[in-house]
């Protein structure tokens, strides 16, 4: 049996879905500048239009009530409100599409959660340095504060920044995200230290002047596959797997719910690479400031994004120079009894969900757990009685459940990524990860139930019913 009042929702975010990219007074975005030069999505694919939520939220809305959420998350394109970034100057049609779509779904009895950064930082942001600039963290708490100020009186559930390790990594390192930068070995780690900055200092702003009246909810949204030595009994697996663990989640958990700054094992490895390769400098991971929003403590709970799980050994090249694969030193490979999903890298690993929940139940102090995206990948020709997929959730569900039963996990709600067929931003429109399918050929871009979803949809009825076993 879940929780009463267990959360039952799906997600999606703005760029993937909204369309309207330059509808209505909204500003660009780093995406739509990404998605506008050649070569860097798959079959130069964009979210000009994507779903068109813009345009058919009601479309949206049909498809939240035919599944039976109790909580549907979102998120807020920055460029959209405040189109040059900064609350100089308030697009007003964005503010009103956004109270649209809190009103209806609480009309509905479905509570948002909210996502204030998706991916898609202002375009007049990054013209002056976007994450790699230390200004940016101020900027966000001004754009928070004007969400909290705005919405907040109906949304009780926010994230603050979607997965940052992403955002940090590909985006500044591998340069196959928004902005596209490849400044290895430093940048990611700039960009990533802004980011903390800017959750703790909008988290501060939402204790100190909004909580009291409001009464709701913050956090930061991390990913992480769950991840275990190669080989259990040899040390060098084991001291890996740490490493792996550290880069991946530790690097934006650690600050947050345990010490305020990053792990140990993270700043000695990259420290040492840097002695090894003759990089003389300050160390290529920043220091917070003892002047600023203190980090520990900046998450009403644990928001985690989970989707696959990996094996662990040293090595992993980029020896020669400055990078962070080098730094974390682990290769990482498939046990060969996982499926794999349509993507390569989404290998089926059900119970490593209920590894990682007891993960992180032991070392980030028992926090609650919002589990802010699950889902799985269909690629090549359209099913729409997606078996695979049905398997999936079902087995990641029953995973949760004993998460909660067996080892006393508070975990406190589910989301499925995602309510529908998006823009799954590098890969386009060629992936599918939708409970519902969207025929990106029709004008109309009509929506049609997957199986999944109807599977889901019997899974949130039997719980809120009280019959799941």
């Amino acid at each position: 049996m879940f929780p009463r009042d267990f959360a039952w929702g799906a997600a999606t975010s703005a760029y993937q879905i909204e369309g309207g990219w330059q509808s209505d007074g909204k500003g660009q975005s780093i995406w739509d500048t990404f998605c506008h030069e050649k070569g860097r999505v798959f079959g130069d694919q964009n979210g000009d239009v994507a779903c068109n939520s813009y345009e058919l939220w009601e479309k949206d809305l049909e498809c939240i009530q035919q599944l039976g959420l109790t909580h549907y998350r979102l998120s807020f394109s920055w460029a959209r409100l405040l189109p040059d970034g900064t609350t100089q100057h308030v697009n007003q049609k964005g503010v009103q599409y956004y109270n649209k779509v809190i009103d209806d779904l609480l009309t509905s009895n479905v509570s948002p959660m909210v996502t204030l950064y998706h991916f898609d930082l202002p375009q007049a942001l990054q013209d002056q340095g976007g994450w790699k600039s230390p200004g940016i963290a101020s900027l966000f708490d001004n754009y928070a504060q004007f969400c909290f100020q705005t919405f907040g009186d109906r949304v009780k559930l926010w994230i603050t920044i979607n997965e940052p390790q992403v955002c940090a990594k590909l985006g500044h390192e591998d340069g196959i995200h928004a902005p596209g930068l490849k400044e290895k070995g430093t940048a990611a780690y700039l960009v990533g230290h802004n980011m903390l900055r800017a959750h703790a200092m909008a988290w501060h702003s939402y204790n100190s002047r909004y909580r009291s009246e409001q009464k709701g909810a913050v956090s930061i949204a991390l990913n992480s596959d769950w991840c275990e030595p190669l080989n259990q009994g040899c040390p060098k697996d084991i001291a890996a797997t740490e490493r792996d663990l550290a880069f991946k989640l530790g690097w934006f958990a650690w600050p947050v719910f345990v010490t305020g700054d990053y792990p140990e094992i993270m700043r000695s490895a990259i420290d040492a690479q840097s002695r090894k390769l003759g990089y003389n400098a300050a160390s290529r991971l920043p220091s917070f400031s003892k002047d600023e929003s203190a980090i520990l403590g900046t998450a009403d709970f644990f928001a985690l994004n989970y989707y696959t799980s990996r094996k662990v050994k040293p090595g992993g090249g980029c020896e020669k120079m400055l990078c962070i694969k080098g730094d974390q030193d682990t290769e990482e490979v498939l046990d060969s009894s996982w499926p794999v999903s349509g993507l390569s890298w989404l290998a089926v690993v059900p119970d490593g969900l209920r590894k990682l929940l007891k993960y992180i139940k032991d070392t980030f102090n028992n926090p609650a757990i919002y589990i802010t995206e699950n889902g799985f990948s269909q690629v090549g020709p359209l099913q729409i009685e997606d078996a695979q997929r049905c398997v999936y959730y079902k087995d990641a569900i029953s995973e949760v459940a004993k998460a909660i039963q067996e080892d006393g996990i508070n975990v406190r709600g589910y989301f499925a990524w995602s309510l529908m067929d998006n823009f799954e931003w590098a890969d386009g429109f060629s992936v599918r990860f939708g409970l519902f399918h969207v025929d990106f050929s029709d004008l109309k871009q009509s929506r049609t139930l997957y199986q999944s979803g109807r599977e889901y949809a019997k899974i949130i009825s039997k719980s809120r019913s009280g019959q799941s076993k």
